[in-house]
């Protein structure tokens, strides 16, 4: 059993605009999260990460920052989140900030002044360089966010880089000075008593400084884990930004700071990668990073038991230190249901027992999971209108890509409030799917057998057995459409089995390698299994845990 809490930390991601109004604005805030944390605690999870709340133009709704270490008025300030970490604390609750270190906004003042002409302390502060000879960017590098990553400054008479909206300058690493601004930003959050930070795109620190052109990318090449198929960012390899093998070396003034705080953790998104599991795997290598996540789960197809043991196998190749933390989605993603349930056209029944399943993989899987705010009410991803949107990623590619919007609506607590509990504004700053009331805390709460019961039981569950919490894993080969993989090591040992397929299966347990006839059934996640000396009947989309 491992004693780092990092390793198999079930972390519960919080969207603050739209998690809890306090104040009756439309919009959620910290006073919000902090009068629903007994909810968070009560799910079993170690931590929370709360997206950015810093001061913001909110261009990109907090990850353009203006100030790293000034709250950001409309969610509150300094004073709300000292009570919110220390509430947090009195529940057992980590906390971690997300952080935005490759990019500010064009707001911000280091940006200001670098921007004012080519000669002042700040001037190489951000990435600027000279139009090519046609006047034009420099090369053919685009922005996720949709056009050049370039953008024109008519001040400077240079182009500036940025890999996501134009209103986010990416800071320039290379400049050591911008280094230690960071660090102090680091160090002033840590010194408040913060258990660690959610480092965004942090594979986005680097650039190739040859400026050579990105290669359009070949029909045999695939796109990377998560890619959007129309996203026309992917249509090229994303070498000159994305994964520079710079960025690796940059990392380890970050972990030296936080080794400086004993228990922190440093979690990384590894984002847009050719390779995800390979590149993660490097940001956790060699003492840098404690934790990465990325685009692994993130899939349009269903999962099946053959594509997830090859998975696995290269994850316990890759991380064998369990350094991958595992999610089904973030605020990035179309919800899971909207990927895959709503997809599959399952009949209701079957989509109850997937959404247990998929909770029971995230469980059982080595490593740190991450849990999406509403993954555990069973919300499904929102239709929106191009009226609703807010999301500039969203309005920008429509009708080819919908954004973030759908993913990003208010939490739901009552079914029979308006806006679901979530305000008491007349309106919200988006708008409350009607789909989702009947999935309300309040509906689920008192209801044993709901989605949300079943995460509280399945987390806590998780929580006090050690052989899910450290150990080793130990993969079987897929019998038809069940995944066998067993964790933990001597006498603490759980067989975990999954069924993939929309039809029952019987697994034949003396085929196992080591098998015994010991096996006992240790968590009943699928009422319908049944355990018969040596063959385990699987319903369809059914799960079973068995002391081995």
């Amino acid at each position: 059993m491992t004693q780092d809490w990092r390793r198999d930390a079930a972390i519960y991601q919080i969207y603050p605009r739209s998690f809890q109004d306090s104040n009756g604005d439309g919009i959620g805030d910290l006073q919000g999260i902090r009068e629903r944390l007994p909810y968070v605690a009560s799910l079993g999870v170690d931590a929370i990460w709360i997206s950015p709340f810093v001061r913001s133009p909110m261009k990109d709704f907090g990850y353009d920052v203006e100030d790293y270490c000034a709250i950001e008025p409309m969610f509150g300030d300094l004073t709300v989140f000292d009570a919110l970490l220390a509430d947090a604390h009195e529940l057992g609750l980590k906390v971690l900030m997300d952080q935005v270190w490759n990019h500010t906004s064009d707001q911000h003042p280091w940006f200001r002044e670098s921007r004012e002409n080519r000669d002042n302390p700040k001037a190489d502060w951000y990435v600027w360089q000279d139009p090519a000879l046609d006047g034009g960017p420099p090369n053919n590098w685009r922005a996720t966010f949709g056009g050049s990553a370039w953008q024109f400054d008519d001040i400077r008479r240079q182009y500036y880089l940025h890999n996501f909206l134009d209103s986010q300058p990416d800071l320039n690493w290379y400049n050591p000075q911008v280094r230690q601004a960071i660090l102090q930003v680091g160090r002033f959050w840590l010194d408040r008593g913060v258990d660690g930070f959610r480092l965004d795109v942090i594979n986005f620190l680097a650039y190739d400084r040859s400026l050579a052109d990105n290669p359009e990318r070949p029909p045999d090449v695939p796109r990377p884990a998560g890619a959007g198929h129309t996203d026309p960012y992917f249509e090229r390899i994303n070498r000159g930004t994305v994964c520079r093998p710079e960025t690796l070396e940059m990392l380890g003034d970050i972990r030296q700071m936080a080794d400086d705080y004993p228990g922190t953790v440093l979690l990384g998104e590894i984002s847009s990668a050719e390779d995800s599991l390979a590149d993660a795997a490097d940001y956790v290598r060699d003492g840098r990073l404690h934790l990465a996540y990325n685009a692994s789960l993130i899939s349009d197809e269903p999962f099946t038991a053959i594509g997830l043991h090859n998975l696995l196998t290269r994850t316990l190749e890759l991380f064998p230190h369990h350094q991958l933390c595992w999610t089904f989605g973030t605020h990035d993603f179309p919800r899971l249901k909207g990927r895959w349930i709503r997809s599959s056209q399952h009949e209701a029944i079957l989509e109850q027992r997937l959404d247990v399943l998929l909770i029971s993989l995230l469980v059982g899987l080595p490593g740190a999971c991450c849990i999406y705010q509403g993954d555990e009410l069973g919300l499904t991803q929102a239709q929106l209108t191009f009226e609703d949107l807010r999301d500039p990623y969203g309005i920008a590619n429509w009708p080819n890509l919908h954004g973030r919007d759908g993913c990003r609506t208010p939490m739901p607590w009552q079914a029979t409030l308006p806006h679901g509990g979530f305000s008491q504004a007349r309106s919200s700053w988006l708008p409350m799917p009607a789909e989702h009331l009947p999935l309300a805390v309040d509906r689920q709460q008192g209801e044993a057998g709901s989605l949300l019961n079943t995460y509280r039981r399945m987390l806590l569950w998780r929580r006090h057995m050690p052989a899910l919490r450290g150990g080793e894993t130990k993969l079987f080969s897929p019998q038809g459409n069940v995944l066998i993989f067993e964790r933990g090591d001597g006498e603490n040992r759980i067989l975990c089995i999954y069924n993939f397929a929309p039809e029952p299966a019987t697994l034949d347990l003396s085929t196992l390698p080591d098998a015994n006839s010991c096996y006992k059934l240790c968590e009943e996640v699928s009422p319908e299994a049944r355990l018969n000396a040596q063959a385990l009947q699987l319903p369809a989309f059914g799960v079973s845990f068995l002391f081995a």
